[in-house]
């Protein structure tokens, strides 16, 4: 008899189960197509991908194997890629010492002396040594990526590359009883009158009304002589710029953890510190400081299985070039979810109503339930990123909004309660 049972009412149990499962998966779908008509999504490009990782489960798509411009989920794929290169420690600088001589070059590092890292480690190692030579020809890039705005030159959010970054690229302004110039050295190349603009476009001549209250981070206009100039003011001794380098090997100076300047590029969507990971990451896998290096080997190794390749052109998302699709999104994010402990994974990612870009937007009640990267340029609102549902499941989602006229306030509005619906439904 039991047999019996086992064999005839097992398989209708699995068919009860199954159809219960298929049955809540519709019920899903259909509200949550339902809250995008409410919400007015046919007015703009949308796409939006939504997986389960656990049960490996597709639970919505639409359009998600199109094509958006990202802006900043670009940083995405420049955390996964980072965090594929780059060492625990950042690579400072690389150096070798020849008799009385030490020879450096960059390695992309954007922490030394940043305005908010400070990190003194290659110049407190630098002023160990009298002979200085700094080679700064394995830096290969433009100072902006493709696609970017030349027009937003003297914007932070769009602060120069390079090899040997100091002080964050930025020349840092606060006035409030008095006025405070970082670094100093360019505090003769100050003028205090009122412009369209904070500096010349290919001049280091900065802008700063008399009477403005505020704190500004200007980016400077960067070259191999200013970074021997600046160098010199910060040691106080000559440092010699240098076309070779003796055939020898180098060693790496190693500084403060990387872990801190993932979170800051992440939580505060930070461009300039987006581009310098790449950057590093090419440092560690050649001679050349390139960021194509560390984006075309991270492809065609370990993101080699995308079924939709990205065009992906730069760190930051600046550039609208860039083009991805919600499922490559999801698809990078599952795999840092499945390789990083989510105690340490989320901590890279703004949470709901609580800090970075998504401080004020997608709040918890009380917890925040959405941890994920924001992307906006204009015409573009992207989020991406992990979500926890009310039933206690961790979802990882892509929601991309391309060539919408409205305000991207207005677009989050309209977000914000299909957000909720499937916080609420899984």
């Amino acid at each position: 008899m039991k047999s019996f049972l086992k064999f005839f009412l097992l398989p209708l149990l699995l068919i009860a189960v199954g159809s219960c499962a298929s049955s809540r998966y519709l019920r899903f779908k259909k509200k949550l197509t339902s809250a995008l008509q409410l919400g007015n999504f046919n007015d703009h490009f949308t796409g939006i991908f939504v997986y389960e990782p656990y049960s490996k489960d597709t639970l919505f798509k639409k359009n998600s194997g199109l094509y958006f411009t990202p802006a900043s989920n670009t940083k995405i794929f420049t955390l996964y890629a980072s965090l594929q290169l780059v060492p625990d420690a950042v690579p400072v600088l690389k150096y070798l010492i020849q008799g009385d001589t030490i020879y450096i070059e960059g390695t992309g590092n954007p922490t030394t002396l940043h305005p908010y890292f400070k990190d003194s480690t290659g110049i407190n190692f630098l002023k160990e040594y009298d002979l200085v030579v700094y080679y700064p020809h394995n830096f290969q890039e433009d100072p902006f990526a493709p696609g970017w705005a030349w027009e937003d030159y003297d914007g932070y959010y769009s602060t120069e590359r390079s090899g040997f970054p100091l002080y964050g690229n930025v020349l840092h302004i606060e006035q409030t009883d008095s006025l405070t110039v970082h670094p100093e050295f360019f505090r003769d190349s100050l003028l205090r009158e009122e412009r369209n603009w904070n500096r010349m476009l290919n001049r280091n001549l900065f802008y700063f009304e008399e009477d403005r209250i505020d704190t500004l981070e200007i980016p400077f206009k960067n070259s191999p002589q200013l970074t021997k100039d600046l160098l010199e003011n910060i040691l106080g001794r000559k440092i010699q710029l240098s076309d070779t380098l003796p055939v020898l090997p180098k060693e790496i100076l190693l500084g403060i953890a990387t872990d801190s300047v993932y979170r800051r590029m992440m939580l505060e969507s930070d461009n300039f510190l987006a581009e310098q990971l790449l950057i590093m990451g090419s440092a560690v896998l050649s001679d050349t400081l390139q960021s194509s290096i560390a984006r075309e080997f991270v492809l065609e190794t370990y993101l080699s299985e995308l079924k939709h390749p990205p065009r992906w052109v730069d760190g930051s998302g600046l550039s609208r070039y860039n083009l991805f699709t919600p499922e490559s999104m999801v698809h990078v994010l599952n795999k840092l979810y499945q390789e990083i402990p989510r105690e340490r994974l989320f901590t890279f990612f703004p949470s709901g109503g609580n800090n970075g870009t998504l401080e004020d937007w997608f709040a918890g009640n009380p917890h925040p339930y959405i941890f994920a990267k924001t992307g906006t340029l204009g015409n573009t609102y992207c989020l991406s990123g992990y979500m926890l549902t009310k039933s206690g499941k961790t979802l990882i989602f892509s929601f991309m909004n391309n060539h919408f006229k409205a305000s991207s306030s207005h677009i989050k509005k309209r977000m914000q309660p299909i957000l909720e619906q499937l916080r609420d439904s899984y």
